[in-house]
């Protein structure tokens, strides 16, 4: 199972690890902020160290209730931040966490080799041409409402169905268009309640039926942190129970904060799954 990004194979049948940088002064685990050049470089530089292999740079916040920025604002964060972690990692491979087609087509022509859409086309209608155009792989996320109103819009007849058909039509949207390197992602905390994003992980492995890599993001999320009674600076340890468990149900892909806990968990589960 591989994805080409910009003719480099990487192969995912080996569980890979995307750390996540983001470019907001209000994404919900402050840790993970890095607004200044210092702060990008050394977030970079620390991810890769450890591990990483793919960066995730976000530069519009999708927290439930988060604000929304303009266009312009979201570019005027991102395409810096690209410039700087590009030329001085040129061997990364970067992920640009966007839901925007301008976005998206600016900042690949900038450097970046994968898109991670949220919405999976959903809110701007000309993201998918925009993938197609400029053949990088494409992750996409399940996801109702927008990040303003996802929060009461977790209504479902039969979710893992539900989302199973999002899916299934969003595929055959994208291979239309002659996309061919998808991943998908159920997304954790997007238009699910708590009980609903344990119901949904339960049920992960149902997504290897797509025949596609699967990327699981739950680090620190709400779900975890909530359930627990403490905050997502606390939530370490529970992120790394849950990506063990994502590992042994079949994730391609690890979407996370902490890389260095991330690689061990791949580590262990290896030895039970070879």
């Amino acid at each position: 199972m591989f994805i080409n990004c910009r003719g480099n194979l990487v192969d995912l049948s080996q569980p890979r690890i995307m750390g996540i940088i983001n470019i907001t002064p209000d994404s919900f685990f402050s840790g993970s902020r890095s607004t200044s050049v210092k702060e990008i470089l050394q977030s970079a530089e620390k991810m890769l160290n450890e591990g990483a292999d793919f960066l995730d740079l976000g530069a519009y916040s999708s927290r439930p209730g988060a604000d929304d920025i303009p266009v312009e604002e979201e570019l005027k964060r991102m395409i810096p931040a690209l410039e700087l972690i590009r030329k001085n990692f040129p061997e990364a491979l970067l992920s640009i966490d966007t839901f925007r087609a301008e976005v998206a087509s600016k900042s690949i022509e900038t450097g970046a080799d994968i898109i991670n859409d949220i919405s999976a086309g959903r809110l701007d209608k000309d993201m998918l041409s925009v993938i197609a155009r400029h053949k990088v792989p494409y992750i996409m996320m399940h996801m109702k409402g927008t990040p303003q109103t996802m929060k009461d819009l977790n209504q479902y007849e039969d979710l893992e169905n539900d989302i199973l058909f999002y899916f299934s039509e969003r595929i055959k949207a994208a291979r239309d268009l002659g996309i061919n390197d998808i991943i998908i992602d159920p997304g954790f905390g997007f238009a699910k309640n708590i009980d609903q994003n344990y119901q949904l992980f339960s049920k992960l492995e149902l997504f290897k039926n797509l025949d596609l890599p699967v990327l699981v993001g739950i680090s620190r999320k709400s779900m975890i942190w909530k359930k627990l009674g403490i905050s997502a600076a606390e939530a370490l340890n529970g992120t790394t129970v849950l990506n063990s468990i994502a590992l042994m149900k079949g994730a391609n892909i690890l979407r996370v904060h902490d890389v260095k806990e991330a690689l061990e968990c791949i580590k262990i589960t290896s030895e039970l799954t070879n």
